[in-house]
């Protein structure tokens, strides 16, 4: 076996290890040939379903759009209502899988075998690491994300009116009523305790009428946990700390956890670079039959809806930012717009954001990305990466000189200080009373991270091949969580202080697209800045759909890494047609969203069990 995998591209473990004895050879299920000049090497089941499955999806959505945007929209729901405590519970248990893993004797395994040495150097794999993991959206939430949490924790709770009547018509007001605007004033009032609400109601509704009010039950804000209302320090803490939480411990242990089982069972065991390996320790030989091929499957729908869900914000941002720097017209007048096509205009002013502009961008990228997938890792991914990550550096650099410098330095330590001590509040999954932050930002970025966990997780396993496990799992999971701190503090941070100490409100009242690119027009070299910005935005979204397209390709090339190139570019191409028919769809973003959390749920228990694998895994290698 293990002969077999150094043939396909998958070095045999270096010294002592304990390699699964097997009769399955990498590529024994696959279908070779060629269509013309091009050819393919595929894993049947898994290639076929999977492709098959994605067509119909993408013929669905294009052919009924209204039906398949209230499909979506009622996974959406039902997905972060019903599942949100699983998600919840489920991420802390990966973060505690992961501590352990670096305290215990387990951490002093080494990826590759006991002689095995790192194939990169630090600065190369961080690089490949940040630009595969985060960085659409850390551009697209950097700003963004502090500043909603922040104005909604200032805003403090509310609880809103619930009204069992009949809606009156105009021109058939209630008896007691004066008109259909007082009646529909009374079903908007809000405050902070239902008490609060219900001394509204009796005081602005008619005696005979308030039997068919009451406050709700549950809060309408979209605040974490208790908010702070009234305190500004108070809610800047409390929202940073909210931020941090998305964006620190959590989403990096769920990456750690399927990159430590792939690279564990490729480079240590000899099998194939396939979800569906990690699970051998259960399944046995069962797991290159009908099991494996669900588990492979399940990785790519995951995958596939979790690039397109990034890269459809990644094309929203961008065509936001283009369209701010040199599109004509006024966005409160709603004539704001790029090359003829309306973008970013004003709320107010009804004007739908052009959908040709987001299709003729993501086809525009994801041909650029065509061509550093064929390049290969070495040649496209890495160089993509390490270019970014020195863009992304200098920006964060100028921010922080010309920006509050004294603020922001202060703040990483405040910020990290205040997400520790709220870290137990916000990650218990259950009797939750902020339920639209737990459900609506919380269980969607965990489903989204799920989601992306197969692409980044694979990714990640082979440039990491050489480390221990303690190494790996200290730098996967504490290292980048330090640095997304620091990223929200600089930026996030900047755009705060604007509003409360200079009174600059443009990042706070624009749409989440065009956040970033506000704050940097308060700062010098805005010009400038914010074009670093859309190339950040456009290299991240190319080292995002190439990395995601080889790794797609490796499960469906049943753990070769070696396939023909022209595998790797359907799959590219693929990603894109997915994000363009989603953001087509009656609803847009929320198609994109609906559909992670949708996949992410059931694969989700996939990671679950993977942590059970891991473990037995380790435990053998600890005895050669």
């Amino acid at each position: 076996m293990s002969n077999e995998t150094d043939d396909q591209g998958i070095p045999a473990p270096e010294g002592p290890s304990e390699v699964i004895d097997t009769d399955y050879e990498i590529g024994q299920q696959n279908v070779e040939g060629s269509v013309g000049p091009f050819g393919f090497d595929i894993h049947n089941p898994v290639f076929l379903i999977s492709g098959l499955c994605i067509v119909a999806f993408v013929f669905f959505t294009l052919a009924l759009p209204e039906q398949a945007g209230a499909t979506f929209s009622w996974l959406f729901s039902a997905v972060t209502k019903g599942f949100d405590w699983f998600f919840i519970g489920s991420a802390n248990i990966f973060v505690l899988f992961c501590l352990l893993l670096i305290v215990t004797p387990l951490g002093n395994v080494r990826l590759g075998g006991k002689e095995a040495s790192p194939d990169y150097s630090y600065v190369g794999w961080f690089a490949m690491l940040f630009a595969a993991g985060m960085g659409i959206g850390l551009m697209f939430y950097g700003v963004s994300e502090p500043m909603s949490h922040y104005s909604s924790s200032a805003g403090g709770t509310s609880y809103g009116v619930t009204y069992s009547g009949d809606a009156p018509e105009e021109g058939n007001t209630p008896e007691g009523w004066s008109s259909i605007d007082e009646f529909n004033a009374a079903q908007s009032l809000s405050g902070p305790t239902p008490a609060d609400v219900q001394a509204q109601i009796d005081a602005a509704v008619p005696e005979d009428q308030r039997g068919l009010f009451a406050p709700t039950s549950t809060r309408t804000d979209w605040a974490p946990l208790g908010a702070a209302g009234g305190d500004d320090e108070a809610a800047v803490r409390l929202g940073m700390a909210a931020t941090i939480f998305h964006w620190g411990l959590h989403p990096w242990a769920i990456y750690a956890v399927v990159a430590l089982a792939l690279a564990l069972f490729s480079y240590n065991k000899g099998l194939p670079l396939t979800i569906r390996s990690a699970f051998y320790p259960i399944l046995g030989d069962r797991v290159w039959g009908w099991p494996g091929h669900v588990i492979d499957t399940l990785a790519v729908f995951a995958t596939l809806f979790g690039l397109a869900t990034s890269l459809g914000f990644g094309a929203t941002q961008a065509a936001s930012g283009l369209t701010y720097l040199y599109g004509s017209g006024a966005a409160e007048e709603g004539t704001r717009a790029l090359l003829g096509m309306p973008f970013s205009n004003a709320a107010e002013t009804e004007v739908e954001d052009s959908r040709l502009l987001l299709v003729l961008l993501i086809s525009a990228i994801t041909a650029v990305a065509l061509v550093s997938v064929v390049r290969g890792l070495d040649g496209g991914v890495k160089v993509l990466s390490e270019i970014n990550m020195g863009l992304a550096f200098l920006l964060l650099l100028f921010v922080l000189i010309v920006g509050p410098t004294v603020a922001i330095l202060t703040g990483f330590v405040d910020y990290l200080w205040a997400y520790l001590q709220r870290l137990p509040a916000l990650s218990n999954p259950l009797g939750r009373e902020d339920v639209n932050f737990s459900q609506g930002w919380t269980s969607f970025y965990w489903a989204w991270w799920i989601s992306w966990s197969p692409f980044v997780g694979m990714f990640i396993a082979r440039v990491s091949r050489g480390r221990s496990v303690r190494e790996f799992v200290t730098c996967v999971l504490l290292i980048p969580s330090l640095v997304c701190v620091l990223w929200m503090s600089v930026f996030g941070g900047t755009a705060i202080h604007q509003v409360i100490n200079d009174g600059y409100t443009a990042a706070q009242d624009a749409g989440l697209p065009l956040q970033l690119f506000e704050m940097l027009a308060a700062l010098p070299l805005a010009q400038i800045t914010s074009l670093v910005g859309i190339v950040l935005v456009i290299v991240f979204f190319v080292t995002s759909s190439d990395s995601g397209s080889l790794v797609i390709d490796t499960i469906t090339a049943g753990g070769k890494v070696d396939a023909p190139v022209p595998q790797r570019v359907f799959w590219c191409i693929f990603e894109g047609a997915v994000a363009i028919v989603l953001l087509l769809s009656a609803t847009g973003l929320q198609s994109l969203q609906s559909m992670v959390i949708s996949t992410g749920l059931p694969f989700t228990v996939v990671l679950l069990l993977m942590c059970w694998a891991i473990y037995k895994g380790l435990r053998a290698e600890r005895k050669v």
